[in-house]
């Protein structure tokens, strides 16, 4: 299949391109490059020894997104366009609802009006109202959640499965992430936070190269084994695969699938695990709780393997691994 990756030359986007390629698609990136980066992309193509071209625009420009869906003959499109940051929606909510509707909108009229009827959305574990352990599909959810971070994610999963009741030809599948980590493991591409990382691993990875000068654990005082908080971290090349599989998958109506391990990491695991990986110990302080944090969060993935055939095969400690190869060879991410 030839597929449009909206949003491509991110974390996620640039490892789903190689993943995409090694598997015989042709793949071409729309990215506005704001949190993104045009070197992600050519690294991207090396790995994969084929071309990834890059259209620099706004997914949410629905002229712009049909020019590109005719001229490529794209056959499905796989929407990472949006912004991700749960803080930062806090803080600027119209922003987060304008780029991430926009895109998400933008992009399903362009493709209704060009007649590309297969669409894969990175959703998010966030679109979950009462997070917990083993979290399955018809868990609730909806738009009373914490952040309008998440509840953007949860209004594009309604607009896409109101769209496919409205045409019986749209073929979509949500996709609900738990945690990414991990890079690729050439150490070419990884995470490149601007900014203060808002993810746990990308810190702990700025600490182990003295960009920051100690880790923040919010709260050891919740009901787990150490005190701190559960997360289901899943490897970014497994995450990759899984989309890889969904769009394989796709028929008429909307799939819904979780993807993760199944297995939770608190904090403090984490921060032993990298200090395994890097030789020595890591600083780091407890904090208080952040408001809205929950104890444990973990998927069930058990609908993954049976309706896709996929189940995440790396580990915790391949992840850290990974990550720490990424930021040892590029401290300053992809800025030199």
């Amino acid at each position: 299949m030839r597929v449009l990756l909206t949003g491509g030359a991110g974390y996620i986007g640039s490892h789903t391109a190689i993943a995409l390629l090694a598997r015989g698609h042709r793949v071409v990136v729309l990215d506005d490059l704001v949190n993104a980066s045009e070197v992600a992309l050519e690294r991207a193509a090396r790995i994969a020894g084929a071309e990834i071209p890059l259209v620099v625009g706004d997914a949410a420009d629905v002229d712009l997104v049909r020019s590109v869906l005719r001229e490529h003959r794209i056959d499905a499109v796989i929407h990472f366009a949006g912004l991700k940051a749960v803080g930062e929606s806090v803080a600027e909510p119209l922003r987060y609802y304008g780029v991430n509707l926009g895109t998400a909108i933008g992009t399903l009229q362009a493709m209704a009006a060009e007649g590309v009827e297969r669409f894969v959305f990175s959703s998010s574990a966030t679109v979950y109202e009462q997070p917990g352990p083993l979290l399955r599909e018809d868990a609730p959810v909806g738009i009373a959640l914490e952040n309008p971070y998440g509840r953007t994610k949860a209004m594009i999963e309604s607009i896409v499965t109101d769209a496919a009741a409205a045409d019986g030809r749209l073929q979509a599948a949500l996709l609900r992430y738990f945690n990414p980590v991990g890079a690729h493991e050439s150490g070419d591409i990884g995470e490149d936070p601007k900014g203060i990382p808002n993810n746990l691993m990308p810190y702990i990875a700025q600490v182990a190269a003295g960009e920051r000068e100690r880790l923040r654990v919010f709260g050891d005082d919740y009901d787990t084994p150490d005190g701190t908080g559960v997360r289901d971290y899943i490897h970014v090349v497994d995450l990759a695969e899984g989309h890889v599989a969904a769009l394989e998958a796709l028929a008429p109506g909307v799939l819904t699938v979780n993807l993760g391990t199944g297995q939770g990491a608190t904090v403090l695991e984490v921060l032993r695990a990298f200090e395994r990986a890097v030789g020595r110990e890591l600083p780091f302080e407890v904090v208080d709780r952040r408001p809205g944090d929950a104890a444990v969060s973990t998927a069930d993935p058990s609908r993954a393997h049976e309706v896709l055939g996929w189940r995440a095969r790396r580990t915790l400690d391949d992840a850290v691994r990974d990550a720490w190869r990424w930021q040892s060879r590029n401290p300053r991410g992809y800025r030199g």
